[in-house]
């Protein structure tokens, strides 16, 4: 039950390749303990709480994510932004905020994630790029991958793509949509002429199941997995080796869609 009366919202955009991911770990740089360090420093003390809409693995970035803070008294938000920003480093910025319902509850609020995996198809690929894009340098059946995505749409047991857990014992997520799509975002002397993007959206998504997914359509794009293994992962996720996660620095959470707004 949270104690302070009063709750903000704010969105959150962060390139996360000097982060071990969202949540605190002892001795680790992650972006939550990065954003309370600063909320201690503008408020000028620590009697507050946050929650994030995603909890982004390491080395992973956010373009439209949220964090919801606690306070026990009311301040003007909407002046002290500006100061939260000015203290941040660069490769965070909280871009928007308003005041919310102590009742509202963000991690339940979550309606849809859509996340976008980058990545080319170049023989030749420059360092510089690496930044945002995974390459690909084989030939790829975009015919096969572009059927491969069809398979993941509807409500699966994605435990044959995830990082299992102990604790967990519900694999079942849903999938609205999933394609391939050529991309204009990145331009420039150091990018290959083409870039394209795995986008997938869905209700919610478990630890590596997104790049484990892009994993596999490289696979089936190279020929090296058949697409009949996609359907038989979902049904027998026990009977094959866990599928290698795609690297942490083409994914961005691409947009986080609530309920309650």
């Amino acid at each position: 039950m949270q104690s302070r009366p009063y709750s903000f919202l704010f969105s959150i955009s962060y390139y996360g390749a000097r982060y071990k991911g969202w949540a605190p770990q002892p001795n680790q740089p992650t972006v939550q303990r990065r954003l309370e360090r600063v909320l201690r420093h503008v408020l000028g003390h620590e009697d507050f709480s946050l929650i994030g809409g995603s909890r982004t693995d390491s080395g992973v970035s956010c373009l439209g994510g949220y964090v919801q803070v606690f306070l026990r008294e009311k301040v003007d938000m909407d002046f002290l932004l500006p100061q939260f920003n000015e203290h941040l480093p660069q490769d965070i910025q909280l871009n928007q905020v308003k005041e919310v319902p102590t009742s509202f509850n963000l991690i339940q609020s979550v309606q849809q994630k859509t996340y976008r995996y980058y990545f080319s198809n170049s023989s030749s690929f420059h360092p510089f790029a690496s930044t945002f894009i995974v390459n690909i340098p084989n030939k790829l059946s975009w015919e096969m991958m572009n059927q491969a995505c069809e398979l993941f749409i509807g409500k699966h047991n994605f435990k044959g793509f995830c990082r299992p857990s102990e604790n967990k014992t519900e694999y079942q997520r849903e999938v609205i949509s999933a394609r391939i799509v050529s991309s204009n975002e990145f331009q420039g002397q150091f990018f290959p002429d083409q870039i394209f993007y795995f986008e997938i959206k869905g209700t919610g998504f478990l630890h590596h199941q997104v790049r484990m997914m892009m994993s596999a359509l490289w696979l089936i794009g190279k020929g090296e997995m058949k697409i009949s293994e996609i359907e038989q992962r979902f049904e027998y996720p026990e009977k094959y080796e866990k599928l290698p996660p795609a690297p942490a620095n083409g994914l961005v959470l691409w947009e986080t869609e609530l309920y309650n707004l």
